[in-house]
């Protein structure tokens, strides 16, 4: 019998820009423009390396890549790069010009969703947290945060359910939490450690952002099933990017801190409930 020919994955943005090109792209922070023949904008994505995020895009695999992304590199002529200093400005840039030129391939970011908050509220021993539209009294909040307070909502519920129960694992998440299926209340039980928890995530929202992961990998150091250290890490990175993206910097973080350690000096920490500002908003 003889051998089958094993066929290559097809590679368009080879052929279009030449190998050359991925060689010699640059490994810095910055926003990359994907151009169609007609000098359209199709695309617009971020990378902390340029080099490195547009290896993602070389091998069009049928089976491996999203039809709609087949599509799109079919479509490149040109890429164009905009160098930024560090990753958050890069994120930054991103927003901008997701806002400004809208591009036919990109989905998140481009228009303006609804005004969502993520609430929480901490009661008895347990910590509820939310997505509301208008914050209700008792619960603290953060936002507005568009279509991005459901991703957050989900990550950070699975996260501190993990955290506080170390024997269970990611399959013994609550009914439809591992699909991201829950209500708009998700109630993570934590015992003692209750005002621990709800400290930790006031300050990651108003205070220390960088703070959170951290404390939750604290949690984690037992685990060692692969799944559930890769879903583990993935979820984590979500709050990494939440946290450049949203962090406060020079007199803003300093504004930010006094005014959330003064209101929980005079206030219950469940009737604490911060105005719309642009402290934490990229």
């Amino acid at each position: 019998m003889s051998q089958l020919l094993l066929i290559p994955d097809p590679r368009p943005l080879d052929q279009q820009l030449g190998q050359s090109f991925f060689r010699e792209a640059p490994k810095q922070p910055g926003v990359y423009l994907m151009r169609d023949a007609a000098d359209r904008v199709l695309y617009v994505g971020k990378a902390k390396n340029l080099r490195q995020r547009l290896q993602n895009y070389r091998v069009a695999n049928p089976d491996r890549m999203p039809r709609r992304q087949l599509r799109m590199v079919r479509k490149v002529a040109r890429i164009e790069f905009q160098f930024c200093p560090g990753e958050s400005a890069a994120l930054k840039r991103e927003s901008k010009l997701l806002r400004l030129l809208k591009p036919k391939f990109n989905r998140a970011g481009v228009w303006p969703g609804k005004t969502r908050f993520l609430v929480w509220r901490q009661l008895e021993q347990r910590l509820e947290l939310a997505v509301m539209e208008v914050p209700e009294t008792g619960w603290q909040r953060y936002g507005p945060l568009g279509g991005h307070a459901r991703r957050l909502h989900w990550t950070l519920a699975c996260l501190l359910w993990l955290a506080m129960n170390p024997g269970r694992a990611f399959t013994d998440l609550p009914a439809g939490w591992a699909r991201g299926k829950f209500g708009e209340t998700a109630m993570v039980h934590c015992g003692n450690s209750t005002k621990e928890v709800a400290q930790a995530v006031a300050a990651f929202f108003w205070e220390a952002p960088e703070g959170l992961v951290p404390w939750l990998q604290s949690h984690f150091a037992a685990r060692t099933h692969p799944f559930e250290r890769t879903v583990i890490a993935g979820e984590l990175e979500v709050l990494k990017e939440f946290s450049v993206r949203h962090r406060p910097t020079g007199k803003n973080r300093l504004q930010l801190a006094l005014l959330y350690r003064e209101r929980a000096s005079y206030f219950p920490m469940s009737d604490l409930c911060l105005p719309k500002t642009n402290y934490c908003w990229g």
